[in-house]
């Protein structure tokens, strides 16, 4: 028997699995009851809110855990163990929320929120497999994980169908004048209970069909997808030298893409793997497709990591910065662990099985570090801005004393001890503690003006003389805005050719006054359109729209933009109509 893909327990008899049923759809209408308490509980202040994240951190590992492992190993089995798990998470999360005053704070941090998920799913498949083959069976740890994603998916997709069905039903009774669902459904309790034993009844359901219901149309549909992200993962690597590595380093969420996509390879990597060699993917140039894609991977996660770095050195570290660069370290590790088993040749497929089996541990150990003392991102953070204060990295004025107010208990601290350099006789920081204290947050804004100059200086203009009209416009604008259009210009199309043009002309013929709109050729190959234009004196930004011209190759963008930069366009009025009615006007979208 290959106790790897069929669960420990499964019930035999029809009365097995009835009881089975009625136990797991008891346990879901318990934690519908639960949650609903808890609620409760808060709204009437009975408990610290402390003693209430911890309630509800235990009751949600609880009965995720029981819901989740019932079936797989025997209630009781299921139940021992979520109690334990439950309780150690609930410790580790009230331990980290010691560091605020108030624990809205520390469930906004997103590294509490992902430590807690982590803590809360990845032992799962190694408690199930504790029961049966070993926790360390690689083959009981894959089978058990997918299935796991499985069975809740569809799971929660019955109780979507179930509540579906309700709604339905309540409106054809209240076509005949019967309010009995409604009624029902107006008990506060009621839409928990039903949610709740509605998903343990699908739980349980579909554990019986574990043989049918099981996650390996899942994985034959994922391994579809390796030729193609490999071939996209290539054609990103091909392309990095050629269009320059100036758009990674824009922020966090460049970060996060690149993240993103080395975790979706990692998973396509596994999926295509299996369990063992016998049931992996059999086709020659799939393996291969499968070691390239292991291999590329690495690419997105070190720019990831190298994108997160370059922003920690220019601005210091932050619970943000932090939460990604634990990320990357992540992605990191998956990519030099698959490199590595690719490299070594033969066997490098069960090599990559140990590397998914280290590094699920290593993510639980971490993630218990960043809820205790030990790893307290608040505390680097603080710690860190403070640093960069005292050694004149960072200036007084840009400081963000509000930032430091959301570090909890470290932000305190780092607050006292500006307080005290202050009071030691440091005016500027002075006088930016009591610009804070009077309520400005806002950081003071940047002065415009040598962004402004530059933008004028290497952006063409359309008709030359139309400098008046350029600078009216421009003086309006915020540093950030002038330099997204400083970073075109100064991207050189051609050796003569700046990527980017202003084209001065009444757009608006019912608005008084010229418009302008700026045409840029980004770095990473598309075009940027912005419509300028004043409004009682303010400048506003207005959309563009193009017809045709977003199908355009490369060369034929740069010939457009060197052509405006040349000579003013010809004007011609948009070719439709439209219908003039007291409340409105009405035409085609072209």
């Amino acid at each position: 028997i290959d106790t790897a893909r069929k669960p420990a327990t499964i019930p035999k008899t029809m009365e097995s699995k009835m009881r089975q049923r009625v136990v797991m759809a008891g346990v879901g209408a318990a934690a519908g009851l639960c949650f609903y308490l808890l609620g409760k509980i808060i709204d009437a202040d009975w408990f610290s809110h402390h003693t209430i994240l911890a309630l509800a951190v235990f009751a949600g590992v609880f009965f995720t855990g029981l819901l989740t492992m019932a079936g797989p190993i025997s209630n009781r089995q299921a139940a021992l163990s979520s109690a334990v798990l439950a309780a150690l998470i609930a410790a580790l999360v009230s331990l980290a929320g010691l560091r605020f005053a108030d624990v809205d704070s520390l469930v906004s941090e997103p590294i509490a929120v992902m430590s807690g998920f982590i803590l809360g799913s990845l032992p799962l498949p190694f408690i199930i497999a504790y029961f049966g083959p070993g926790w360390r069976n690689y083959p009981a740890l894959f089978t058990q994980a997918w299935s796991i994603f499985v069975r809740s998916s569809v799971a929660w997709a019955f109780v979507g169908v179930v509540w579906g069905v309700i709604y339905l039903s309540g409106a054809l009774f209240n076509i005949v004048g019967l309010t009995l669902i409604d009624d029902l459904l107006n008990v506060p309790v009621m839409p928990w209970l039903i949610t709740g034993a509605t998903l343990g009844l699908g739980m349980a359901v579909v554990m019986e069909l574990a043989d049918v219901v099981s996650p390996y149309l899942v994985l034959r549909l994922l391994r579809l997808l390796v030729p193609v992200v490999l071939v996209v993962m290539v054609v990103f690597t091909t392309a990095l030298p050629f269009k320059g590595l100036s758009g990674l380093f824009g922020g966090l969420s460049v970060a996060g893409v690149l993240l993103v996509m080395a975790g979706a390879a990692a998973t396509l990597v596994t999926a295509a793997i299996d369990q063992s060699d016998d049931l992996a993917t059999e086709a020659g140039w799939m393996r291969r497709a499968t070691q390239g894609l292991a291999v590329v991977m690495a690419v997105p996660a070190l720019l990831a990591a190298w994108s997160v770095w370059l922003r920690v050195a220019q601005y210091g570290w932050t619970p943000d910065r932090l939460f990604a660069a634990t990320a990357g370290l992540v992605g990191l590790a998956y990519g030099a662990l698959y490199v590595g088993a690719v490299v070594k040749g033969a066997g490098w497929m069960g090599r990559i099985r140990r590397a998914n089996t280290f590094m699920a541990v290593s993510l639980i150990g971490m993630a218990v570090l960043w809820l205790t003392p030990l790893l307290n991102p608040e505390a680097i953070s603080a710690h860190s801005q403070m640093a960069r204060y005292v050694d004149g990295r960072t200036k007084a004025a840009a400081l963000d004393l509000y930032a430091f107010s959301q570090w909890g208990v470290a932000g305190v601290r780092a607050k006292a001890q500006l307080q005290d350099l202050a009071a030691a006789g440091d005016t500027k920081l002075a006088a930016r503690l009591a610009q804070f204290k009077s309520g400005d947050t806002a950081l003071p804004l940047e002065d415009p003006a040598p962004v402004l100059a530059d933008l004028v200086a290497a952006m063409p203009l359309q008709p030359t003389g139309a400098v008046a009209t350029r600078d009216l416009l421009l003086a309006g604008a915020s540093a950030d805005q002038l330099r997204q259009w400083l970073l075109p210009c100064q991207t050189k199309m051609t050796k003569d050719a700046p990527g980017c043009v202003m084209v001065v002309a009444d757009f608006l013929t019912d608005h008084p006054g010229e418009e302008a709109m700026i045409i840029g050729y980004q770095p990473d190959g598309w075009l940027r359109y912005d419509g300028l234009m004043l409004d009682a004196g303010v400048l506003q930004l207005r959309g563009v729209w193009s017809q045709a011209i977003t199908t355009l190759e490369d060369k034929d963008y740069m010939a457009m933009i060197i052509d405006l930069q040349h000579a003013p366009p010809p004007m011609s009025p948009v070719p439709f109509n439209q219908i003039h009615t007291g409340q409105g006007m009405l035409f085609f979208q072209p």
